[in-house]
């Protein structure tokens, strides 16, 4: 497989709607410690269950690590206005060199059902399709996950199928639907 080298940075911060989409700073550990208090977010990912403030500051360090270890853009969603953390999204860029990212996104319990989510997304879309050699986005979500199904068609991606036992969430193997987005 060929190498391709690492895409650079955004030098202006994707945006989109109320949402723009910046790089994880020390003063985000309070919107991850309010995402830890969601029930299934901890399951997915790396920020434990009621993080207290050490965690939480120990996820905003491995979110800021992940662009320079290679492993893609992790942002903190904020509110355009503001600059409020609202929420974190990433651009995983693990098959890269094959043309595939996929990504994932949360908001805040306190900010949902705004649509944000769904422009956070379209704006993390936008961004990863200035990566050249980018051509999918995949999202993994669960068959029960309404409101991510929602933003994922939202955003304009489309439903490509079920991957049966695809990942381990809390100690069992769950089903995923495949959404992608393909360059236009």
């Amino acid at each position: 497989m060929t190498t391709v080298p690492f895409p650079p940075w955004p030098a202006v911060p994707p945006a989109h709607g109320a949402v723009l989409l910046r790089s994880v700073r020390a003063g985000d550990a309070a919107m991850a410690r309010e995402l830890s208090t969601d029930a299934y977010l901890p399951t997915i990912g790396t920020l434990p269950p009621n993080a207290d403030e050490a965690a939480a500051l120990a996820w905003v360090e491995r979110q800021q690590q992940r662009y320079a270890d290679n492993v893609g853009f992790s942002f903190t969603i904020a509110e355009a206005a503001t600059d409020t953390a609202i929420g974190h999204c990433g651009l995983w860029l693990g098959e890269l060199s094959a043309g595939r990212a996929s990504a994932g996104y949360a908001i805040v319990p306190s900010a949902r059902g705004k649509g944000r989510a769904t422009e956070a997304l379209i704006a993390l879309t936008r961004f990863a399709w200035s990566i050249e050699q980018l051509h999918r986005i995949s999202l993994y979500i669960e068959l029960w996950n309404v409101g991510s199904i929602r933003t994922a068609e939202r955003a304009g991606y489309h439903a490509e199928g079920l991957l049966r036992s695809y990942q381990l969430i809390g100690g069992v193997r769950r089903d995923m639907l495949l959404y992608a987005a393909v360059r236009p």
